[in-house]
């Protein structure tokens, strides 16, 4: 009797073990689904100055974005803005107009396509959506002295609370430096 009942411990305990397991694959395969996103609280700068700058970090993490704008006429100005931002460096990118969009490290649309295979998407100027899935990190940047963009973004922010995607909220200090507010 003792063996059987050994033996029953011993298969109960790999049966755990294994629901375990499951379950810890699963949560894991969850966390990735999850997109981060990053709301930036524009106060003290243009975005023409933050947003050149988080492109740079993302494209040495080895990533590929893609910045959606209001409309194609902010695009455009968008494009110019990131040939030219330093006199010594530019930001590679292009848009449906420049063709090869596969190809493109820097992808500006005013569609919600993903052409290049990015993983962070970029919401500016307007631009937004609630529908983040697919990237490892979302990041909408939003006037703070334009009173509509600041309760689109407050908006934004219970939509993706709400989907369950961690939510990082950051603002601008009085020297210009982000901080994490939530």
């Amino acid at each position: 009797m003792l063996r059987t009942e050994a033996a029953f411990q011993a298969s109960l305990g790999a049966g755990v073990n294994k629901v375990l397991a499951a379950a810890a694959r699963f949560y894991i395969l969850a966390l990735k689904l999850m997109t981060e996103v990053l709301f930036y609280h524009l106060e003290r700068r243009p975005l023409e100055q933050v947003l050149p700058q988080l492109l740079e970090k993302t494209l040495e993490r080895g990533w590929r974005a893609v910045v959606q704008v209001g409309s194609e006429e902010r695009a455009e100005a968008l494009s110019q803005t990131l040939w030219t931002y330093r006199d010594e460096a530019f930001l590679p990118h292009g848009s449906a107009a420049d063709g090869h969009e596969e190809m493109q490290p820097i992808f500006l649309t005013a569609g919600d396509v993903n052409p290049n295979g990015a993983q962070i998407r970029f919401f500016v100027a307007g631009a937004s959506s609630e529908d983040v899935s697919g990237y490892e990190r979302a990041v909408y940047m939003f006037d703070g002295h334009d009173e509509s963009a600041v309760a689109a973004a407050r908006e934004t922010w219970k939509v993706i609370k709400a989907q369950g995607h961690e939510a990082t909220y950051w603002q601008q200090s009085p020297e210009g430096r982000w901080e994490k507010k939530a």
